[in-house]
């Protein structure tokens, strides 16, 4: 049976009519609130075949105002500027030998890692761990890279991951319900 709160939320939308965003952005801002700060998603039906290799879709995209969400990184560098930079970006954790052999036993307290092509020697070792959780540095999200500092602020400061799924649909975390609509609306027409 459906909430009061649901059922209030489905009297403002017309599910016939197809919203401009700045008009989809004004009916979120009337939805009644929930007791914590939601996440707000667009979803994308692209119409592709994602079985197919030249059909997937996949990328990432910095937000202008953030996604809302505090993020920890972990970044895998031996000692030496790499490391250097990425703890002067904001790094919670950085190391080499003693952040993998921690992976290796089970700690998964980050929710992005970044490595230096150096590294992934090594890193690779950790795919059975962190590949099921989607944590494993890859070179085409931009999380290998000699560049620690840059990968680090920019994870830091919004940018989101987003992959066609299995039925050809894309889902983005684009904010947060306490954004201003401004926010809300030019973080997806980036």
């Amino acid at each position: 049976m459906p909430s009061k709160r649901y059922k209030k939320a489905l009297e403002l939308v017309d599910a016939r009519k197809a919203y401009p965003l700045k008009s989809a952005v004004d009916v979120l801002t009337k939805f009644p609130k929930a007791k914590f700060n939601e996440t707000v998603d667009l979803a994308f039906r692209l119409g592709v075949d994602p079985k197919q290799s030249d059909q997937m879709v996949r990328g990432t995209v910095p937000l202008p105002h953030g996604s809302g969400k505090t993020v920890r990184v972990l970044v895998f560098a031996k000692s030496g500027p790499s490391a250097d930079a990425a703890r002067a970006a904001g790094a919670e954790f950085v190391g080499f030998d003693d952040m993998i052999k921690k992976c290796q036993e089970g700690w998964s307290d980050f929710d992005v890692a970044v490595a230096t092509p150096e590294a992934m020697g090594e890193v690779r070792k950790l795919g059975k761990v962190l590949g099921p959780r989607g944590l494993m540095p890859n070179p085409k999200t931009g999380t290998v890279t000699d560049d620690t500092a840059r990968a680090v602020k920019e994870v830091k400061a919004g940018r989101v991951e987003f992959k066609v799924d299995k039925a050809g649909n894309i889902h983005v975390a684009v904010g947060k319900v306490n954004f201003a609509p401004a926010a809300i609306e030019e973080n997806p027409v980036r």
